[in-house]
């Protein structure tokens, strides 16, 4: 089982706060609001929440330290405040900072003073981020009936080469690839053949059943079937 990510989420209104309670099903997370009644909201949904000024150095620097995975800046009004938080979070040494933007304009500042990615909240919702934040290699997901889930998965590097009928993901991991995506072709690929070999990089559009899908994701290399 992969260690649980530190992350800090600045900013806790509509988006920040959906974002914070999501993460802290499967992540560690340290809320953050200059405002004390939101921060209180958040007390019961995350691991800890703090009232301070992230826009401050020295208060931000307090809580959070370069040890921590990474941060999301979430804040509203002025866009002073997010761009200086930003800021203070690169140079805490932050491996990752994704910060929200109000404008084209302000994502293009975010990315000037140090945001690895600029978040555009009407373009995409805090659950789709917050999965991509804590399952990175899930890419994208549809509920279907049930337990059943139709995916978007980055096979393990252990699976490059090998053609489908190798891989047997549908009797190793109940999983079934129902099209791929490839960065050099314009199109899906849909219902590759068992003698499609994975390249680097493809995407495998698969259904079943959720945990299943969480087997897949956290290993770290997939066995050639059968599985002894």
């Amino acid at each position: 089982m992969a260690a649980r990510k530190h992350i800090a989420v600045i900013g806790l209104g509509q988006f920040g706060g959906a974002l914070a309670h999501v993460l802290a099903e499967d992540a560690e997370v340290l809320a953050i609001d200059i405002d004390q009644n939101r921060v209180d909201d958040m007390v019961e949904e995350v691991q800890r929440a703090i009232c301070l000024d992230a826009g401050d150095l020295d208060a931000l620097r307090s809580v959070v330290n370069s040890d921590f995975d990474e941060a999301i800046v979430s804040t509203g009004g002025t866009m002073e405040t997010s761009i200086l938080a930003t800021l203070h979070l690169k140079e805490i040494g932050l491996p990752v900072i994704r910060a929200k933007a109000l404008s084209e304009v302000h994502g293009t500042i975010l990315s000037m003073v140090g945001a690895d990615e600029v978040i555009f909240p009407e373009r995409e919702t805090a659950q789709r981020i917050a999965l991509k934040i804590s399952k990175p290699n899930l890419l994208d997901f549809v509920p279907l009936e049930g337990e059943y889930m139709v995916r978007d998965m980055v096979l393990p590097k252990a699976c490059v080469g090998h053609t489908l009928v190798e891989l047997d993901l549908r009797n190793c991991l109940d999983l079934f690839v129902i099209a791929v995506r490839r960065e050099t072709e314009p199109r899906f690929l849909f219902l590759p053949g068992p003698d499609f070999t994975v390249e680097e990089g493809d995407i495998m559009v698969t259904i079943g059943r959720n945990a299943d899908m969480v087997v897949a994701e956290e290993a770290s290399s997939l066995p050639i079937c059968p599985i002894r």
